[in-house]
């Protein structure tokens, strides 16, 4: 878990958990896959098989758990569209249930021209904004949630994220030297929390050394960190 605040072994635990948790309900898959960047990539993580109520249920509580040890300050949630409507819809229920209620969210694509119109619903963003979201890849979804967030006169404040890549970002095409949550961090001055890391993987796949197919996965997603990896 990337945080700042939190206790090291506490953070250990809480990724290696929803490493696990990732891995054995078919979201975290390992084989070749294409990313946004063109790259072929060992391991996928795709957050819309979190798809019945059990997991998407424990999922939050694995964002409410690493956002409450983070220490990361909050007055609100925003879940942009489309895959950050339910998971923060589900993560605002839960931070509700352990104490933390906040106002909740949410944007749509497409304008509505009657009803309550516009593109945002849910309670009006003010203060500081939590955004939640699955990954980030080039932090184009971080960009337009933030201008949306200051339109309305808010503040965007922080992002949470199931999982950190910890690779390179890419722009116009070219690598470059920081990755997606570096880009956030340092440029847009916005502190973020992530449930886990590459790093978390990789310990997750090392530490079943005796499993052959195990063993073939880490050297794999090591391989391709040496290659596109940052720094943090």
């Amino acid at each position: 878990m990337v945080t700042d605040n939190a206790p090291a072994p506490y953070q250990d635990v809480l990724a290696q958990e929803f490493v696990r948790f990732a891995v054995e309900s078919g979201v975290l898959r390992f084989g070749e896959f294409k990313t946004k960047a063109g790259r072929m990539s060992p391991y996928f993580f795709n957050a819309g098989l979190f798809d019945d109520g059990a997991k998407l249920g424990r999922l939050a509580q694995f964002y409410a758990q690493a956002l409450l040890a983070s220490g990361v300050g909050f007055d609100m949630v925003f879940g942009p569209a489309y895959k950050g409507i339910p998971l923060a819809a589900t993560v605002a229920v839960e931070l509700a249930r352990l104490g933390r209620n906040v106002p909740f969210a949410y944007n749509r694509k497409e304008a509505k021209d009657h009803g309550e119109g516009g593109t945002l619903v849910g309670a009006p963003l003010a203060g500081r904004v939590l955004i939640i979201d699955d990954v980030m890849s080039a932090g184009t979804a971080a960009r337009e949630s933030i201008a949306l967030i200051q339109a309305a006169g808010a503040t965007p404040h922080a992002m949470a994220i199931a999982l950190d890549r910890q690779e390179k970002a890419t722009e116009n095409g070219q690598d470059v030297e920081h990755s997606a949550v570096q880009y956030v961090r340092r440029e847009l001055g916005m502190q973020v929390c992530a449930i886990a890391k590459l790093a978390d993987l990789l310990q997750y796949l090392a530490a079943d050394g005796g499993d052959a197919q195990m063993h073939a996965h880490h050297e794999r997603v090591l391989a391709y960190r040496q290659r596109y990896g940052v720094n943090d």
